[in-house]
């Protein structure tokens, strides 16, 4: 899940102004988290205090209400009702991570990814698109390679993974549903040399920014086995401490690779999320 916040910090910048590019800074003055950040720790802490999903979420939601949700989380969660809205929109899919970590096997980890996404988004391509994810996450920290993840992907999900990167930057546009941003991420994966040029790929590529690194992010954090301390800190340091408290107590219950910053490394630099 750490990669999936990084990611989210990373794309922040460029969700509403595209960079169609590898080459960007990582980490300028206005990079933060957004709801990406805020619903996947949500998801994190439902698994670890076995909360239901629509209370943690709607929960965190009233602690952090100015992120950049989507209209329709906005009004589901300040409603405090628990009927799902028949959303497709990848916000099942950026908030998913923890459910790739906590599932010991691939049953667990579909019907986490499941139930995580069905509170809101009941619609198939909004579940398919949660468990896509989730199923890669657990593919890639099982030691799969990429080209077994991608076969699988492909075939459970009937998602195309063969996207040439550079005809993306070309005429990819933003689009929010699990169908047209899901697959665009995970395809930044499997072409991507490490964790880092996996995020800058994510970017790269345009459209809703933030998310599909986070998603891409969240896959290449399992595979790469961990995020480089260069990247995880600014990141981190990010984040208020209640965000990092769950975080921390989901990476240590999961065993997640990699290391999280201590405290005394990590100056505080809240920047308040979008």
């Amino acid at each position: 899940m750490l990669g999936a916040i990084t990611g989210d910090v990373v794309g922040s910048p460029y969700e509403f102004n595209n960079h169609r590019s590898t080459r960007f800074p990582l980490f300028p003055q206005e990079a933060d988290f957004t709801d990406d950040s805020v619903l996947t720790i949500a998801v994190a802490e439902a698994i670890l205090e076995d909360r239901p999903f629509h209370r943690a979420l709607q929960d965190w939601y009233a602690q952090y209400p100015h992120c950049s949700y989507g209209g329709s989380f906005h009004n589901w969660a300040r409603s405090g009702g628990s009927a799902p809205y028949g959303s497709w929109g990848n916000g099942s899919a950026m908030r998913v991570s923890p459910c790739g970590w906590a599932g010991s096997n691939e049953d667990e980890v579909l019907e986490l990814a499941r139930n995580s996404a069905a509170v809101t988004h009941d619609h198939r391509e909004g579940i398919k698109g949660a468990q896509a994810v989730a199923l890669a996450i657990f593919l890639a920290r099982q030691g799969s390679s990429r080209e077994h993840i991608a076969a699988r992907i492909s075939r459970q999900f009937d998602y195309r993974l063969d996207h040439d990167l550079d005809q993306l930057r070309a005429y990819y546009e933003f689009d929010v549903s699990c169908q047209g941003s899901v697959p665009q991420a995970i395809a930044c994966f499997l072409q991507a040399e490490d964790f880092e040029d996996t995020l800058r790929k994510a970017v790269s590529i345009g459209g809703d920014s933030d998310t599909i690194a986070a998603i891409a992010g969240a896959i290449a954090e399992a595979w790469f086995e961990g995020i480089p301390e260069e990247i995880l800190a600014p990141a981190w340091r990010r984040l208020p401490s209640e965000l990092r408290e769950v975080t921390a107590a989901f990476h240590e219950r999961y065993d997640l690779p990699g290391q999280i910053p201590a405290p005394d490394e990590v100056p505080p630099e809240v920047l308040g999320g979008r």
